[in-house]
């Protein structure tokens, strides 16, 4: 006897509804971990950000870490002198702490980065530099830094000053700021003499280094020399020139026990 014959079953048109179901499932999944993931535990992170701050001696305030690694100061750089210096290393420089003494071979260093970067930036004939025995003496002419018979640093020099400010500031060596001009005599209600342009022109250096680059007060200081102690003869205009100027000395250990 023939078997009976099943009917057809009819074409279920709904089963893409099963396939959307699991795609829809793996999407909430996945939004759902992607949210997880970007939920981090704030407590602990700050936990840690102390923790290695406290490792690299920075300070922190209130609950949130506070890092000031560079003071703001008028038309800031950062200089590539010391071009792989660490954020923690820029700090230690800043507060004093971690500095070492420079001796000789440092002096030829800085002197050579300051003087690559004169070069660079064309400004060979505002600044010289000289090794002797007192230490490293940089010399700033008028020209590049101070208007005629004023003591105020000129804000286009900002950028000059912060470069060498950055070379020498790195080490511990005392520094002394020396105002020298040349013998033309000045007579204004500001400045009644020479001695006191040299020591204002000094001393506005001197806050300068203090107030943008945390310079130690007690191993700086600023002093007027007036027209008496020229670089060069002051019977030529170039001479002149050269005798107005601001000297900062890095003073090495020889130079260190010479001063008063």
């Amino acid at each position: 006897m023939a078997l009976k014959k099943e009917p057809e079953k009819h074409a279920n048109h709904e089963r893409w509804l099963v396939s959307y179901a699991d795609f829809i499932t793996l999407l909430f999944a996945v939004f759902v971990v992607l949210y997880a993931m970007s939920q981090t535990d704030k407590a602990k992170v700050e936990e840690v950000i102390k923790s290695i701050q406290s490792s690299f001696g920075m300070a922190t305030m209130g609950t949130s870490p506070t890092i000031n690694v560079i003071p703001s100061r008028p038309n800031e750089i950062i200089p590539a002198i010391k071009p792989d210096v660490s954020v923690s290393a820029i700090k230690r420089f800043q507060t004093g702490a971690g500095r070492q003494r420079a001796e000789e071979k440092d002096f030829r260093q800085i002197k050579a980065s300051i003087e690559a970067y004169l070069v660079k930036q064309g400004a060979q004939n505002k600044v010289t530099l000289d090794i002797t025995r007192r230490g490293l003496i940089v010399s700033l002419k008028e020209a590049g830094f101070f208007d005629s018979g004023q003591a105020n640093i000129k804000p286009a020099a900002y950028e000059l000053l912060n470069t060498i400010a950055t070379a020498i500031t790195q080490y511990s060596n005392p520094l002394r700021i020396e105002g020298h001009t040349d013998n033309v005599p000045i007579n204004t209600y500001q400045f009644p003499s020479n001695w006191e342009l040299s020591t204002a022109r000094a001393s506005n250096a001197l806050k300068y280094l203090i107030n943008h680059f945390n310079v130690e007060p007690e191993k700086i200081s600023a002093t007027g020399y007036g027209e008496f102690r020229p670089s060069a003869d002051n019977s030529t205009p170039e001479g002149r020139a050269k005798n107005r100027r601001v000297d900062i000395v890095m003073l090495s250990s020889d130079g260190e026990r010479g001063e008063p």
